[in-house]
């Protein structure tokens, strides 16, 4: 062992240490399975609303699922926020459907979105003309592309109630269908847990900036809505659920989240160009709010800003560079270790999302991709394009 090799040695042992208890504090994470579903004597009406913007190839799918829960007490409002491809028809057919279904008493009322007015994101002014037509005291917003188990409301409403929760959301599996979707999907969610930590670690905290949310599913009691001043709060930020959940934090109000891989689902995107534009739509205005910045921080944060999504690529460029001998044996021996180390764990992780642990080989390449797309993102800074609108988002420091 040379002299050259314990700087080395080191920084792996320092490299696998990061990656276990980057494993460790994922486990301290609580499931939905863990909670009963609510008596059906003692549901209270629960108020789905479904922001709605071309989502013709999603919203029936999503419609249907929510139909199937057995909570006895659901309506659901779906909200066209000027779609152009036929969404509120699709939605007007179902809704049809099961109001013949009973007796024609439907649950399902489907909106008409009025007109965007300045300075609102499109999805938080649906979800707020949403609530404004609820009846239910619970309110959960959950979008177009999701798909509902049977049990995930009861189950929900009875979690919420146990940990006294003002905000509840849960943590669902991610469907992946294409080569794209199944290299970075899992990619993206693994860099959050090493930001987050588990479902507990996150819902102990008092720090806004501790909290996230899932803007898939976010269940709140209408008192607790109205006091955090609901959508207006958050009208013009991109990444609406991560902002309610430091809102509501800073307010004292309770944000729970715990994982339900088994009762929800999600299929964001279905191509390399929708996880392009819909990552790039998130990753850096979520990203600077979740930092405490100043004025020098948020000077050099498009600078830093990609650097969670190169530190993955370390090990393997060690590696190559130590193999052809620009680095020389240390950087091998260091690349060595930690690729292992690496490959070990981002098979567990892509395992764990449901793709497939050999998946995992391939996250040099997610990596790469959102290294691009966080630069173009750290380009773009505040303005963001989506569904044929263009925003821009409000820095929160």
């Amino acid at each position: 062992m040379t002299a050259e090799s314990w700087p080395a040695l080191f920084g792996a042992g320092l490299w696998v240490l990061a990656l276990l208890a980057t494993v460790l504090r994922f486990l301290d994470s609580k499931r939905l399975d863990e909670y009963a579903p609510v008596p059906d004597a003692d549901a209270p009406l629960v108020s789905v609303i479904i922001p709605a913007r071309n989502e013709a190839r999603n919203i029936g799918p999503c419609l249907r699922s929510l139909l199937a829960s057995r909570y006895p007490a659901l309506e659901v409002l779906v909200v066209d926020d000027h779609s152009s491809d036929g969404t509120g028809a699709l939605a007007r057919e179902i809704a049809a459907e099961d109001a013949a279904r009973h007796g024609g008493r439907g649950r399902v009322r489907v909106l008409d979105g009025p007109p965007l007015p300045e300075g609102w994101f499109g999805k938080q002014w649906a979800c707020h003309s949403g609530v404004a037509e609820a009846r239910g005291p619970l309110l959960c917003f959950t979008d177009a592309d999701t798909r509902h188990g049977p049990e995930l409301l009861s189950r929900a409403v009875g979690a919420m109630r146990a940990r006294g929760a003002a905000l509840f959301t849960v943590a669902g599996a991610q469907e992946t269908v294409t080569f794209w979707e199944k290299v970075v999907q899992p990619f993206v969610f693994a860099v959050l847990l090493s930001r987050y930590g588990g479902t507990e670690s996150m819902s102990r905290s008092t720090r806004p900036l501790g909290k996230i949310a899932n803007g898939q599913f976010l269940l709140t009691s209408r008192k607790a809505y109205a006091t955090a001043g609901g959508h207006e709060a958050v009208r013009a930020h991109v990444a609406e659920d991560l902002r309610l959940a430091q809102h509501y934090t800073a307010l004292g109000l309770p944000v729970h989240m715990v994982l339900a891989q088994d009762h929800f689902s999600t299929r964001m995107y279905t191509s390399l160009g929708e996880i392009r534009r819909g990552w790039g739509k998130n990753v850096y205005a979520a990203g600077r709010d979740t930092l405490p910045l100043g004025r020098v921080g948020r000077a050099i944060f498009p600078f830093i800003f990609p650097v969670p999504f190169l530190l993955p690529l370390i090990p393997p460029l060690a590696l190559l560079l130590g193999w052809l001998g620009p680095l020389g044996p240390a950087a091998l021996l260091f690349g060595s270790i930690t690729t292992v180390a690496s490959l070990l764990y981002w098979m567990g992780a892509y395992r764990y999302a449901r793709v497939g642990a050999l998946w995992g080989l391939t996250f040099p390449l997610a990596a790469a991709v959102l290294t691009g797309i966080s630069i173009e993102a750290a380009w773009r800074g505040s303005r963001v394009a989506w569904k044929g609108r263009n925003y821009v988002s409000r820095p929160v420091h």
